[in-house]
């Protein structure tokens, strides 16, 4: 079994951990009905995508 034979500083452990944080999602805004939602997905408030119509929202709930 390999065993390190310095301790890791931690410096070194945190340079290595520092791309392990969390983003947020980036939103845009619907050309529609200017309701935020995710980029390349269909709106979530009035179903259109690339100004068509793709989820009928009218029945959805």
């Amino acid at each position: 079994m390999a065993v390190p034979k310095k301790k890791t500083s931690k410096s070194r452990k945190n340079m290595r951990r520092a791309h392990d944080f969390l983003t947020t999602q980036s939103l845009s805004t619907c050309p529609q009905c200017k309701a935020p939602k995710l980029p390349h997905r269909a709106c979530p408030t009035c179903g259109t995508y690339k100004g068509k119509e793709v989820i009928d929202v009218s029945n959805a709930q």
